[in-house]
């Protein structure tokens, strides 16, 4: 059989291409021909149809050798052929330097901008606040910090994290929002470098913030952060104040010794437990701390006040109309919920809740005040408590440890959870520590089953804990799936979902508390009016953004958040003022007064289901006249 003819086409293509990949001077030659094809035949054109070319052939070639010349740069000289050859020979020459100088121009401001694209420039601002690491809580930390910053011109936010600096800015701008007058940097590189930390200046920064992640070496890569945050300043020990989060109770001595004279450490998992238990025992709470800690509302402030001094705490309670106090601090020592008794000394100074620093003015409203209004306190029932726990994480004995520390005798916690999630041994130490005071018994089930939640009677609990598990360490290349932090809020939110089947089949209301890792999940949960919500990533967010504005808050957010110490409580109205009697709000903070307490707010009851501040006022005018219900709720700030 004849072999079959390749096209003369075919045969031309592959010629060409084949030519293609000798490299440059290929290209090159290609590329003189394709222009000699178009600029001799335009060229002839012009001076063929132009009236005074010369006559003759020769002359007239002339003409079009000298514009082929001058649109290609090749000189265009005539005579003789030296001369002409001359001429090219420099053109070339000319063409070479002109072609490699804007070669060089063209790469070096490539790499320019491949390094700006990539956040490799040093930032040259001074007084800045810096973000170092990248996890959900960087969207809180920098929103906090804008929000903080939104009548100041010229603030600006720096973020170092080893992630692309495009894919940073993307995401900060979709999940934080307009910046307004602050400006957001991001740097690309890892936090634990001391040469890439220096791009960011932190000598010259205002604050710098260190980020808690989810991996399993969290708190070795914060405490390594802090140690490349020392090198990388001239004198640690007079560098800007450092707020950093760890996990474990085990880090923080030496991510504080990391940290400075000047830094504050946080325990994010101690936290949390905390204001899970908190929210346990009076649902509703984490509204009143999500209102204290962000900016966007009321928060603390420190204030001095020379015509207080030597009177007592309790005057300074009704000194001012439209601001809150809350305690003083003495030195280094927070005194929230003082006696009221307690005389103010002249280097004291009052914790305060306010708008703004600008609102907090004595404006004397003790004549406000409405004794007979007032109502004799009603002490609660001393009867142990039963918890429901669903599900187990890292957290869980912080939380029965929490509620250990204020239980009554005979008080218990049932944990519900499946075999790979806890052990018998974990609930046993669990137990083991919780005293005699506290019993901590194991049921084996999985609580996102109906089966499961039907048969635990669980309206006879006093509340219901509903922990995720913990995502996932990344196991890194080649070992699989890393579960993300959305996967244990679905277990949660199943979960959720069938405790609002039990509420409407048994006709009580739950005082449910659950934590969600991710803020964006929180619309989705399918909560009962009795329900709470720890977000325990934006708290621990909102906490080290408060404390980046002032360090000095950080031992009132320690005593305010703490087991033992006095925080933020919701009490029944009627255990200050009697039911269905219109008072100026000024009456309940001289009730609260003679209690030990300071009031700081209320939560109307009729607007619990009203979203977003489900009936929380925290710091209304002391002039404000309202009747009070007896199912409305005091905040206060005073021990359990």
């Amino acid at each position: 059989m004849a072999p079959r003819r390749t096209p003369l086409g075919d045969r031309l293509r592959y010629w060409f291409d084949s030519t293609l990949t000798r490299g440059a001077p290929a290209l090159v030659g290609w590329l003189a021909l394709l222009c000699l094809a178009v600029v001799v035949p335009a060229s002839a054109v012009l001076v063929w149809t132009d009236p005074g070319a010369p006559a003759s052939l020769g002359g007239r070639l002339s003409q079009v050798w000298r514009l082929t010349g001058e649109t290609l740069r090749l000189g265009g000289a005539t005579g003789a052929p030296l001369r002409v050859a001359l001429s090219v020979l420099l053109a070339l020459i000319a063409l070479l330097y002109v072609s490699t100088l804007v070669g060089l121009i063209t790469t070096a401001l490539t790499e320019r901008l491949i390094a700006l694209r990539r956040g490799r420039s040093t930032v040259l601002e001074r007084g800045h606040a810096v973000v170092l690491g990248w996890s959900e809580q960087v969207f809180t930390v920098v929103g906090e910090l804008v929000a903080a910053h939104a009548n100041q011109r010229g603030a600006t936010v720096a973020v170092l994290a080893d992630r692309d600096k495009t894919a940073m800015e993307e995401e900060l701008s979709t999940k934080v929002g307009p910046y307004g007058p602050t400006r957001v940097i991001c740097r690309s590189g890892p936090p634990t470098d001391p040469a890439v930390l220096a791009l960011t200046n932190p000598a010259e920064a205002g604050v710098l913030l260190v980020l808690p992640h989810d991996a399993a070496d969290a708190d070795a890569q914060v405490v390594k952060t802090l140690l490349a945050v020392r090198a990388a300043l001239p004198d640690p020990d007079t560098g800007p104040p450092v707020v950093a989060a760890v996990r474990d109770d085990h880090y923080r001595s030496a991510a504080a010794l990391a940290a400075g004279p000047s830094g504050t450490v946080l325990e994010s998992d101690t936290i949390t437990a905390a204001l899970i238990v908190q929210a346990a025992r009076r649902p509703g709470i984490s509204l009143v701390h999500r209102e204290l800690l962000d900016f966007a509302g009321d928060e603390f402030y420190l204030t001095s006040e020379p015509t207080l001094v030597g009177r007592p705490f309790g005057d300074a309670l009704l000194a001012y109309t439209t601001s809150s106090v809350v305690g003083l601090v003495r030195g280094a020592v927070s005194l929230l919920s003082p006696p009221p008794q307690t005389p103010i000394g002249p280097g004291d100074q009052l914790v305060v809740i306010s708008r703004d620093d600008d609102t907090v003015r004595l404006d004397d409203c003790a004549h406000l005040v409405d004794e007979t209004a007032w109502a004799p306190a009603q002490p609660p029932p001393a009867r142990p408590e039963r918890v429901l726990l669903l599900g187990w994480n890292r957290r869980a004995p912080l939380i029965i440890d929490q509620l250990r520390r204020c239980a009554r005798p005979g008080s218990a916690v049932d944990v519900v959870a499946e075999a790979g999630e806890v052990t018998g041994r974990q609930v046993g130490d669990a137990d083991t520590q919780a005293g005699a005071g506290l019993t901590v018994t194991l049921r084996r089930g999985d609580v996102t089953r109906p089966g499961t939640l039907d048969g635990l009677e669980i309206a006879s609990y006093d509340s219901v804990i509903v922990l995720g598990r913990d995502p996932d360490p990344d196991p890194g290349p080649g070992h699989g799936h890393r579960r993300t932090a959305d996967e244990p809020d679905l277990r949660t939110l199943v979960t959720l979902l069938l405790l609002r089947r039990l509420e409407r089949t048994t006709g009580r209301e739950l005082p449910v508390v659950t934590e969600l890792i991710d803020d964006r999940n929180r619309p989705l949960a399918p909560l009962g009016p009795g329900a709470d919500v720890i977000i325990s990533g934006k708290l621990i967010g909102l906490l080290m953004a408060q404390i980046s504005q002032n360090r000095h808050l950080a031992a009132v957010f320690e005593e305010l958040l703490s087991a033992e110490g006095s925080g933020v409580r919701l009490r029944p109205a009627s255990d200050y003022v009697h039911p269905d009697r219109e008072t100026a709000y000024a009456t309940v903070v001289a009730a609260a007064r003679q209690r030990g307490e300071c009031a700081i707010g209320y939560r109307a009851h009729a607007d619990a289901s009203t979203a977003p501040s489900h009936g929380i006022r925290i710091n209304p005018p002391k002039t404000e006249r309202r009747r009070w219900s007896a199912r409305d709720e005091v905040v206060v700030v005073g021990k359990e």
